[in-house]
């Protein structure tokens, strides 16, 4: 059989689409806004498939979490790998802390599920990137305000109108406005609210976790989810920006570490 150009071209356009495809999807996700979107859909997705998944599932949904937080590593310079890593660990201690020992909150299977890990570290990405675009660059002070006063008025509503009280809440909210007013990085915590509190909501609303209204190891009434939760993550953020730098210090200092050789011009051009 004679192939021709007709036969050539259509697959030579299907091929140049697909690449196409490929980089246009690359450039939105390397964007602030693409990448919060992206990691966005997959949390959602992730916590939907979760709520009728069994334990092997669970692991599944984990091991696929781990992934996407290892892919979305890659672009990062060494010291960001670090306070990735270090944001892990410590948020990993204070779920092991929240919901299995002091037992502030549960999950659907009272365990800590697999995906829980990894997904901090995504959506500590997310808010890092969304807080180092430009457009938050521009409106860093607009946007810290905007925090305050959604998460001032949700305190208020959760003291006042809102069913389940929510004192823990206000006293979080209260620790979230000293850090938004204090800190070095408020458009970092501003990001981090917003992006705790969709994720608090939406979580608590299908079920994945639950805040007990007054916790057995507890006294102070919360609201499900507490308004100023988004507190915790940000001192979990606080923590990871000044254990990230030390933990990269203690691997450059082990005695197998070898610095990369800087190449020379010719092999650099070659």
């Amino acid at each position: 059989m004679t192939i021709s150009r007709s036969h050539i071209r259509p697959a030579m356009i299907r091929r140049w689409a697909a690449c196409a495809g490929t980089a246009q999807m690359r450039r939105a996700l390397s964007s602030p806004g693409g990448f919060a979107l992206a990691t966005s859909a997959y949390i959602v997705a992730a916590l939907l498939i979760d709520r009728g998944a069994d334990p092997a599932g669970e692991a599944a949904i984990g091991a696929v979490t781990w992934g996407a937080l290892l892919l979305a590593c890659r672009g990062l310079d060494p010291l960001d790998r670090t306070r990735v890593a270090a944001l892990v660990l410590i948020a990993t201690v204070g779920e092991v802390v929240g919901s299995q020992v002091f037992e502030w909150y549960t999950y659907r299977r009272h365990d800590l599920p697999a995906f829980v890990p990894p997904g901090h570290g995504l959506v500590y990405l997310a808010g890092l990137r969304l807080a180092r675009s430009t457009f938050v660059s521009r409106h860093g002070r607009a946007i810290t305000r905007g925090a305050l006063v959604v998460g001032g008025a949700w305190a208020l509503a959760g003291v006042t109108v809102m069913t389940r009280v929510d004192v823990a809440g206000a006293l979080c909210m209260t620790l979230l406005a000293i850090l938004l007013l204090r800190s070095r990085v408020p458009t970092l915590y501003a990001c981090m609210f917003a992006c705790v509190a969709l994720l608090e909501l939406f979580g608590t609303a299908i079920g994945t976790w639950r805040w007990a209204e007054l916790g057995p190891n507890f006294a102070l009434p919360a609201g499900n989810p507490p308004s100023g939760i988004a507190a915790g993550y940000c001192l979990f953020d606080a923590l990871a920006l000044r254990l990230g730098p030390r933990l990269m210090r203690l691997w450059r200092a082990r005695p197998a570490y070898r610095a990369p050789a800087r190449r020379s011009e010719c092999e650099q051009a070659s």
